[in-house]
C-alpha cells in the first residue's frame, strides 16, 4: 500500500508544471543603448552642426575635432562616455554637417571659429567643460581657455600641438606659405585636400589597417571635394600661423590654472609627431601620459585602449 502512495505522489510531482522562470533570480540587464542627438544652431548666420548625447546635467565633455575631418571622428567614442557624460561634439564651418559660405564672404580663421564654438556653448548652456582636443582642435581649445579660464575642468590631448616641438618637417611647405602669402605656395599645398593624403592622414603609422574604416576618407574627401571647400582648407591652413604666437600663452594657462589633463598620442604621427606631446610635462608635470602606437587618428585603431583611459580620467578627476 505504501508502495502505491509513494508512486502516486511521484506521478502527481513528474506531471506538476515547472516552476515559472518570473520565480527565478533575474538575470542582469544589459544596460540601453545612447542615444545620440544630430542638431544645428544658427552661429553668425551659419548653420553650425552638432552631436550631443548624455544626461543634461552631467558634467560636459567638449569634443573637438582635427582636420579634414568633423565630428565623425567621435561617433564611436561618444556612445562611450554619454551614459554618464554630457557629450558634445560640433562641426566648424567647412567641416561636417555645418554650413560652408564662400571663403569670400566669410572670415576661415581659428579666432572666428573659437567665437562660434564659444556661441554655440553658450546657447546650450554649457557653462564647464573637459575638452577633447585633437590637431586644429588644439588651438580651437586653447583659444577658448584663454576667453574662459575658469570654465576649463580638464584637458584631454590627443595629438594636438602647443609647442614648437610639434611643428616638424610635414610643415615646413606650410610655413613658407606663412612666411610668402603668395599665390605660388598657396597653390602648392593644393596636394594637402586630395584623397591620396587624405587616406594618408587615417593609415600612415598604423600597424593594423583592416582596422581602419575605409568609410572614413570617402566621407571626408566627398566634403573636402565640394565647390570652394579647398580655398576653406587653404585659408585656415594659412591662418593657423595665428596660433604659433599664442603657445607662450597657452602654455601660461597650464602652468597657472593646471588643468586635469590625459595625453594619449599616437607616436607614428608625422603632422603632430610624438615630440610635441613630451614638451606638456613642462608646464603640466601632472599629466597623465600615454603614447599609442598608431597614427594621426588614433581613435580609428585605438578606441579598445583609449575609451577605458579617458574614462577612467574622467571619473577620477572630473566626475
Amino acid at each position: 500500500m505504501k508502495l502505491l502512495v509513494l508512486s502516486a505522489l511521484l506521478a502527481t510531482a513528474a506531471l506538476a508544471p515547472l516552476a515559472p522562470a518570473a520565480a527565478q533570480a533575474p538575470a542582469a540587464s544589459a544596460p540601453a543603448p545612447v542615444t545620440v542627438h544630430y542638431r544645428q544652431k544658427m552661429i553668425d548666420g551659419v548653420p553650425m552642426f552638432y552631436r550631443e548625447a548624455g544626461p543634461a546635467d552631467a558634467p560636459v565633455v567638449l569634443l573637438l575635432h582635427g582636420f579634414p575631418t568633423s565630428s565623425h571622428m567621435f561617433r564611436n567614442l561618444i556612445p562611450q562616455l554619454a551614459d554618464k557624460y554630457h557629450v558634445i561634439a560640433p562641426d566648424y564651418p567647412g567641416y561636417g554637417q555645418s554650413g560652408a559660405p564662400d571663403n569670400t564672404k566669410f572670415n576661415y580663421s581659428f579666432a572666428h571659429v573659437t567665437d562660434m564654438v564659444d556661441t554655440l556653448l553658450g546657447q546650450l548652456g554649457a557653462q564647464r567643460y573637459t575638452m577633447y582636443v585633437m590637431d586644429y582642435g588644439a588651438p580651437v581649445g586653447y583659444r577658448l581657455a584663454l576667453k574662459h579660464p575658469e570654465r576649463v575642468s580638464g584637458l584631454i590631448v590627443q595629438n594636438g600641438n602647443a609647442y614648437e616641438e610639434g611643428l616638424a618637417a610635414f610643415w615646413d611647405p606650410i610655413k613658407t606659405y606663412w612666411k610668402s602669402g603668395a599665390a605660388k605656395d598657396r597653390a602648392a599645398l593644393s596636394n594637402l585636400v586630395t584623397l591620396e593624403i587624405t587616406k594618408f592622414q587615417y593609415t600612415d603609422g598604423v600597424k593594423d589597417v583592416s582596422r581602419i574604416s575605409p568609410d572614413n576618407w570617402v566621407h571626408d574627401q566627398a566634403l573636402l571635394d565640394r565647390p570652394g571647400n579647398k580655398d576653406i582648407q587653404l585659408d585656415m591652413l594659412y591662418d593657423y600661423r595665428t596660433n604659433v604666437p599664442l603657445y607662450p600663452q597657452f602654455q601660461n594657462f597650464f602652468r597657472e590654472r593646471k588643468p586635469p589633463t590625459l595625453i594619449v598620442w599616437g607616436k607614428n604621427d608625422k603632422i603632430f609627431p610624438e615630440p610635441g606631446a613630451h614638451p606638456y610635462l613642462r608646464d603640466l608635470p601632472d599629466a597623465e601620459i600615454h603614447i599609442l602606437d598608431t597614427g594621426h587618428f588614433a581613435l580609428e585603431d585605438k578606441l579598445d585602449e583609449m575609451a577605458p583611459l579617458i574614462r577612467d580620467f574622467l571619473d577620477r578627476k572630473v566626475r
